[in-house]
């Protein structure tokens, strides 16, 4: 039932969590022990969660899956970049109304949906386009972000954070590649530990705070939609593609909203924006999950009506000339 709500794996939790946290705000505290561990162990089963996907992604990946993956993946990152630079020309590091900050402009920009994209592209698309999604998982977790904000000059990070912060990914893949029975151990990992992340990162949250930050996630949401699916389109359709899987690729992941409280924990000049960033990214997260699969299925049914009109004009020339 809870998967009926778009991203509801994450946001219910995410609320329970900020409910607790905004009337009960010392609930962590009062129990101790393991209760206070789950409330604020968020740190942990990021990373977790993180070397849980990395265990899924396979390094024989055939060139067209890795072509396709790598424009979306670069198209993604690279818009999320420039419009990071842009950002943060005109509002700084810091929080202006409703929340809006960098970090929750390139958060939300960053990391596409993969669920979500691998169920567009097996109803819509074609093989190496649903493959494409195993290149684009390195956008999973905190650390394309640190590198979106240190190339566009936002912001530096110690090397020993960006490494760490890719660690569990890289750990994650040795393990899934060398042993496959390790892999079908953790494929359903990601997924148990995303309901645990909601709440804890929720328990950060004040619901009094939000509202604001709320509508301006639909605002940036639809602006992700529109900037990165453009990005996407035009990269798709240069590799070969009809354009189909660059606009299943601009959606905002469910776990995305986890990585504003990464990047506050690696540099504290991000810790004011960290919490009203993952309210912004999580309504995102909604946002696209709505509006990007009515644009694939209408896109890709004009699509189809294109390819099969030019067919039929093809069939009695054909006939002409026979």
């Amino acid at each position: 039932m809870i998967e009926r709500v778009p991203g509801g794996m994450m946001l219910i939790p995410l609320l329970l969590g900020a409910l607790i946290n905004t009337f009960f705000p010392n609930t962590a505290g009062f129990f101790g022990s393991f209760t206070e561990g789950i409330f604020k162990g968020a740190l942990p089963f990021i990373a977790l969660n993180i070397f849980c996907l990395g265990t899924q992604m396979d390094f024989k990946v055939a060139p067209a899956i890795a072509k396709k993956g790598g424009a979306l993946l670069l198209s993604k990152v690279g818009i999320a970049a420039v419009v990071g630079i842009i950002a943060g020309k005109m509002i700084g590091d810091g929080v202006i109304w409703g929340g809006l900050s960098v970090l929750a402009i390139v958060v939300a920009m960053n990391d596409t949906n993969g669920g979500l994209y691998v169920s567009l592209m097996n109803q819509f698309g074609k093989k190496e386009e649903v493959g494409a999604t195993t290149i684009m998982a390195l956008e999973t977790g905190p650390f394309i972000t640190m590198l979106t904000l240190g190339l566009a000059g936002i912001s530096a990070f110690p090397w020993q954070y960006m490494v760490g912060a890719i660690l569990p990914l890289i750990l994650g893949m040795i393990i899934g590649n060398l042993d496959k029975d390790m892999r079908t151990l953790f494929s359903k990992g990601s997924a148990m530990l995303i309901p645990f992340i909601g709440f804890t990162l929720g328990n950060g949250i004040n619901l009094t705070k939000v509202y604001q930050a709320g509508l301006t996630g639909i605002a940036l949401g639809i602006f992700v939609v529109l900037v990165t699916g453009g990005a996407c389109f035009i990269a798709d359709r240069l590799t070969g593609g009809n354009g189909v899987a660059g606009i299943a690729a601009a959606t905002t992941a469910g776990n995305a909203a986890t990585v504003p409280a990464v990047i506050a924990a690696a540099n504290p000049q991000y810790a004011e924006a960290a919490p009203s960033a993952t309210v912004v990214v999580a309504s995102c997260v909604v946002v696209t999950a709505i509006i990007v699969p009515i644009l694939t299925a209408w896109w890709a049914n004009r699509m189809q009506m294109k390819s099969e009109q030019a067919q039929q004009v093809q069939e009695p020339a054909a006939l002409v000339r026979s």
